[in-house]
């Protein structure tokens, strides 16, 4: 039985591995409207699940990376891919696309979390810890695009997304700095960033777009 005092320890690592999963789902389906073969399917659900935090444990300088602390990341992305590719037809894909939204939601919110919760326990300072909360989540989609020759749909989509994870990280760190229990300062931030990214697209918000005059 996990211990009160152990459940800020236990709740990030199932935060992190269930946002595993929703970007493992992203990966695999833009794979499969890219017409990749298998090993193209398997490379881009890696990159969607794993890309963004590998990319922060880089850039805070942790070894060895998080997936290969907790190798059952890479088992639960190559499960999954390979059912996603058994069992998932194209008459699949509009609906999923569509439900796939609120596991993305909640990925998004997920890495946020932990990321701005690992960088701030390793003493980073407040911005860079924020950030940190924007790139797990991010930058994974971002590799995923870009191996699938697309532009990245962070950057444009025009409907807030690395814009709730950064808010997302303030509102965790306004906790912290209030001495609130991990458990709910990860619970608020993951509950925030996503049903900010719920409503954005429930509201159809537009960031402004940069036009050029001629």
């Amino acid at each position: 039985m996990i211990s009160f005092s152990n459940w800020g320890e236990w709740m990030r690592h199932a935060l992190e591995l269930s946002a595993t999963i929703a970007f493992t789902l992203s990966g695999v389906m833009t794979a499969a409207r890219s017409r990749l073969d298998a090993v193209g399917v398997y490379a881009v659900a890696f990159l969607a699940a794993l890309g963004g935090g590998t990319l922060r444990d880089i850039l805070l300088d942790l070894r060895p990376f998080f997936w290969v602390r907790h190798v059952e990341y890479l088992w639960g992305v190559l499960a999954l891919s390979t059912a996603a590719m058994m069992f998932m037809r194209r008459r699949h894909f509009e609906p999923t696309e569509k439900v796939i939204q609120l596991p993305d939601a909640l990925g998004l919110g997920l890495f946020a979390a932990v990321g701005v919760d690992l960088a701030s326990a390793h003493g980073m300072p407040a911005l860079v810890a924020v950030l940190m909360g924007v790139v797990t989540p991010v930058f994974g989609g971002v590799l995923r695009d870009i191996v699938c020759n697309q532009i990245p749909a962070a950057f444009s989509d025009h409907r807030p997304y690395a814009l709730c994870a950064f808010l997302g990280g303030w509102v965790y760190l306004g906790l912290q700095a209030l001495q609130t229990p991990d458990w709910l300062a990860l619970s608020a931030t993951v509950f925030f960033t996503a049903g900010l990214r719920m409503l954005a697209l429930w509201r159809d918000w537009q960031l402004p777009i940069w036009r050029v005059d001629h």
